[in-house]
């Protein structure tokens, strides 16, 4: 009994720490944007705002081109999650499904280069943008990013395909459907949970980058929010209490897409990782 306690008592402990260092930024953002800037550089330091105001989110919205922001980013995280899941749902239906060689290693591979840093990759890929004259457009984020995240999207895709009977599709290439047919037909259906996931992961982690869309992108109206967030800073001032405002209202987006599909995601990453 004893050890059962402690092992729960562990466990709580260790949830503690994860939503703590999790939620803990997010709230301290939230409560700097609700301050003035005098109200943050006062001595002592006041954890709660005495007078929140909201004027930091109307100055947000006035002071930088913010929803233009946010539309790149949206129509760039958009076009390359539908790409990546895509080319990745394929990826992984003949990584399952067709007798290819080497199985193993290519899954193997494709684990490795999901671990690349994104730095080793940021001067090829520009010289390859430049040359196709794709700089400042949408193509040069939507390529790279699909192309990134499809390593990660292959193999999450791929433990769910795995465990669906073959004999569903056979049944239905009986009815007439080609492979392609009963991939979007029967295999993306059945495996739901593991291509919202994935799709997940892919729009979140175009959302969110930072280094590429500032190489890519230098024109104004065309930068991610996350480099447009940047801009809100001056030369000799950084505004904390307005940068704050910006990225929460570039938090909130993302926060309403992991509610609306919480269930999705968290039965994914747990079936996925159950799977053999």
């Amino acid at each position: 009994m004893p050890f059962g306690l402690s092992k729960r008592a562990t466990v709580w402990i260790a949830g503690l720490i994860v939503a703590v260092n999790g939620f803990f930024p997010a709230v301290w953002i939230l409560l700097t944007s609700l301050k003035t800037e005098t109200e943050l550089i006062r001595s002592p330091i006041t954890y709660l705002p005495e007078a929140a105001t909201l004027d930091n989110y109307a100055t947000a919205f006035t002071a930088q081109p913010i929803l233009r922001f946010m539309w790149n980013s949206f129509v760039v995280a958009s076009l390359s999650t539908a790409l990546c899941v895509l080319v990745s749902a394929l990826a992984a239906y003949a990584l399952t499904r067709l007798r290819m060689p080497h199985r193993n290693l290519i899954m193997s591979v494709l684990l490795a280069v999901a671990m690349f840093p994104l730095i080793s990759l940021m001067v090829p890929l520009f010289k390859v943008m430049r040359e196709l004259g794709l700089l400042n457009t949408y193509l040069a984020l939507i390529l790279p990013y699909a192309v990134l995240s499809m390593p990660v999207c292959t193999l999450v895709m791929a433990s769910f395909f795995q465990d669906i009977p073959p004999d569903l599709e056979a049944a239905a290439m009986v009815d007439g459907c080609s492979r392609v047919g009963a991939l979007f037909r029967v295999i993306i259906p059945l495996s739901a949970p593991g291509v919202f996931t994935a799709a997940i992961l892919a729009f979140v982690n175009a959302w969110d980058e930072f280094l590429l869309a500032l190489t890519m992108m230098n024109r104004v109206n065309m930068r991610t929010l996350s480099v447009g967030i940047t801009l809100y800073q001056g030369e000799f001032a950084f505004p904390w209490p307005l940068i704050s405002a910006a990225l929460i209202i570039a938090i909130v987006p993302i926060c309403i897409l992991i509610a609306v599909f919480q269930e999705r995601v968290v039965g994914g990453l747990t079936q996925g990782g159950v799977k053999g």
